[in-house]
């Protein structure tokens, strides 16, 4: 499609075009083929695309696009709360009809790229779009007119969804075209399926309502790669429009596996998904919220002073101590990366934010990278003693899950409830919550009349089920509770052939050697121990952790949680002097 000038610029060329994609028109006489090519010359718009090329031959990527978009006045429109349904960050595939041919690819990634922080977005084009120089960082090129995609094409798909990045597809291939019964678009081929189910990725369906002009479907209708010629004809047609666009939820990758149907079958169930939304009515699969858009960076800042500062950690993040009264900004972004760092591990509550009445009134322990103006992570403190006080034991979270009978009232006067921890994402791997737990030991340390730390520690609804049996099993053998005061709302037992089964692969006797085979276990099963897991056992000396019950929660993806009970004095003296006798 691109041919160097004399100036060294890129410019559209309709004989070069012709050359390579019809050479028969050159097997005619000068006369008729000149006339063919000037003809093409100017339903391709040559010289008007060509002086904006050389006029912009400084812009790339989102300039480039935001400049042809304000050059032929052309723009889009969504209502303002199908905007959010647009993740901002994380893995998606946008799936999405094709009435018009570029503008659909130029207005989608506009719009995507106003969303995503990052601004890292791709989207499969056919080569001749794909040929644009300016518009490569965004495109994954495949050749539609001869239904091929490029071993390369496919890899670059798949790294870009490892990347956390978002992925356009038009999965019919192809502009929509008039048939017998109107316009309509082609049978919608099912690779978006494989590569969400591939890479774990939701996808949301977003629908452009539009058309070309008569003249395009006419001349498509006669010879169908001519209407292929006709598609620059039709951007410049398309001068000072307004695009409507109707965002959906998005359907999670469980969700398709949950229909147990081919790739094949599932594309065309979700090009009627798509239609439905289209049309106001419910969709065929089950949406998840996207998450919430970002709070304000320096709303979080500036909140965040008004909290107390627990320490500083070695490389400059600081740990605060945050009321919900002082800061509902940084609840609602507490809430939002919750979800967020949740659902990469297979939990979540399904919403745009992880936000309960409990964040009322429970204490918020941050963690605040300043440098970047990020949370890092966060820890949520219920101070028992105050909460029974006030609100008697409803008003614990944990009465949401477990059943604590009056035996149990002296430990909860003297406990703390910690819960709903998260490090995001990006910071995994990092010591962000060790920082936390300096947080706890700060905190703990200001409050020397707390005995006790207790709440739910989960173990994802994602685990297989021999994974989740063998970790309830093996934090029983060893940490298993001596009494009965707290007992799941809904209990996850074991069955007697399971825990037999269990008995021939650990000793009981041994926690190390045992503990090795929990891991060599789970590895297997290509999966590891949580880490509160094993942050919390690995806490005390013996005797000084117990897990009281184990539960399903029904509401966080009916992932289990183990009910676990701290006792502060019994903390191993080299972990009390790290978090608690060391704290700032």
């Amino acid at each position: 499609m691109n041919v160097l000038n004399k100036k060294g610029f890129l410019m559209v060329s309709a004989e070069y075009i012709l050359r390579k994609e019809h050479p028969k028109v050159f097997q005619y006489p000068t006369l008729i083929n000149k006339t063919i090519v000037g003809l093409t010359r100017l339903l391709l718009h040559e010289k008007s695309i060509n002086r904006f090329m050389e006029n912009h031959q400084e812009k790339n990527g989102l300039e480039f696009i935001d400049a042809a978009l304000e050059h032929l006045n052309v723009s889009y429109k969504t209502v303002h709360k199908q905007i959010e349904n647009i993740p901002t960050m994380g893995k998606v595939i946008i799936v999405a009809n094709h009435p018009l041919g570029a503008l659909d690819a130029l207005c989608l990634i506009q719009m995507v790229c106003s969303v995503r922080q990052d601004k890292k977005v791709k989207i499969i084009a056919n080569r001749m779009l794909g040929e644009i120089t300016q518009l490569k960082e965004f495109m994954i090129g495949v050749d539609n007119f001869n239904d091929r995609v490029s071993k390369h094409a496919l890899q670059q798909i798949d790294k870009a969804l490892q990347a956390e990045e978002a992925v356009i597809f038009f999965p019919s291939g192809e502009v929509s075209r008039a048939g017998l019964f109107g316009v309509k678009e082609g049978l919608w081929k099912g690779g978006f399926i494989k590569f969400a189910k591939r890479n774990s990725a939701p996808i949301l369906p977003i629908y452009i309502k539009g058309k070309n002009s008569p003249l395009f479907y006419a001349l498509s209708w006669v010879y169908k790669p001519l209407g292929a010629l006709l598609l620059s004809h039709e951007i410049f047609a398309a001068r000072n429009r307004v695009f409507d666009f109707t965002i959906g939820q998005m359907v999670s990758e469980k969700a398709l596996s949950d229909f147990n149907l081919t790739e094949k079958r599932h594309a065309k169930l979700f090009r009627k998904h798509l239609l439905r939304i289209a049309h106001g009515k419910k969709g065929i699969y089950p949406t998840e919220c996207s998450i919430a858009h970002p709070v304000s960076r320096q709303e979080l800042r500036l909140e965040l002073r008004k909290g107390e500062l627990l320490g500083l950690t070695s490389d400059n993040k600081q740990i605060y101590l945050i009321e919900h009264e002082n800061a509902p900004n940084i609840i609602n972004e507490i809430g939002r990366l919750r979800e967020y760092s949740f659902r990469k591990v297979g939990e979540g509550s399904g919403n745009a934010r992880d936000i309960d009445a409990y964040d009322r009134y429970y204490h918020h322990l941050v963690l605040w990278d300043d440098e970047a103006l990020e949370i890092a992570g966060a820890y949520r403190i219920g101070e028992c003693e105050w909460i029974l006080s006030w609100l008697g034991k409803d008003g614990l979270y944990m009465s949401d899950l477990c059943m604590m009978n009056e035996q149990f009232d002296p430990v909860l006067e003297d406990a703390i409830e910690l819960g709903r921890s998260f490090v995001q994402p990006k910071y995994w791997g990092s010591r962000a919550l060790d920082y936390l737990w300096q947080g706890i030991g700060a905190y703990l340390s200001h409050n020397p009349h707390i005995k006790y730390m207790l709440g739910p520690v989960s173990i994802s609804g994602s685990f297989p089920k021999h994974a989740q049996e063998v970790l309830v099993y093996f934090y029983t053998l060893y940490f298993g509770s001596d009494h009965t005061m707290v007992r799941a709302k809904s209990p996850y037992r074991l069955s007697e052939y399971v825990q037999n089964d269990f008995k021939t692969l650990f000793s009981g006797d041994n926690y190390t050697e045992d503990f090795r085979i929990l891991k060599d276990y789970l590895k297997a099963l290509d999966v590891s121990v949580p880490t509160l897991y094993k942050q919390y056992s690995e806490l005390c000396e013996e005797g000084g952790v117990q897990f009281m019950d184990f539960g399903i929660d029904t509401d966080f993806n009916n992932c289990i949680d183990g009910y676990i009970l701290v006792d502060i004095r019994k903390i191993k003296e080299a972990k009390r002097q790290r978090y608690i006798n060391n704290a700032a």
